[in-house]
């Protein structure tokens, strides 16, 4: 191997340098080919995604989500203090569906459903959050089941 001093690596580069470089590609083919491109693969890969992404509103077990109800109480400071907005809010961003209400006994009660692991996270919710200005004292969760298809469209406060 043989070493070149710069002004020779130079003359060499400047020889062997192609007269006209043929354009490139790109600058032949219009933008919009290329926009129609990533455009149709952005489409692709939208539909697939979709596939995979899809609403609790329509689970059944046979999609293979194993789904669950629990009915539930919650005692302490719950009523006047916007729990049932709250939790309606908290339920519907899990996507889960059900119902919620106050109680004549100063409670709030109801009913969640969804994903088993949605629905764990909210029953954790409605134990140690709640609303920003509720206490929560307790928290009573029965009749916890496995369910063939959801029962209720969204997630509603019963007045």
């Amino acid at each position: 191997m043989h070493l070149e001093t710069e002004a020779e690596a130079l003359i060499v580069s400047e020889r062997d340098k192609p007269r006209s470089a043929p354009k490139s590609l790109w600058r032949r083919v219009p933008v919009c080919v290329y926009l129609l491109a990533g455009l149709g693969m952005l489409v692709s890969s939208l539909s697939s995604l979709s596939s995979v992404v899809r609403s609790t509103a329509g689970l059944t077990m046979a999609e293979g989500h194993t789904l669950m109800s629990v009915d539930y109480e919650i005692f302490g400071k719950v009523q006047g203090v916007f729990f049932r907005k709250y939790t309606q809010a908290e339920g519907k961003k899990l996507g889960l569906v059900g119902w919620v209400q106050n109680t004549d006994q100063g409670t709030v009660q109801g009913q969640i459903q969804g994903p088993t692991v949605q629905v764990q996270i909210m029953q954790e919710w409605l134990k140690t959050k709640g609303s920003p200005k509720s206490r929560i004292d307790k928290a009573k969760f029965h009749n916890e089941k496995v369910i063939p298809k959801l029962e209720h469209k969204d997630f509603q406060i019963v007045k």
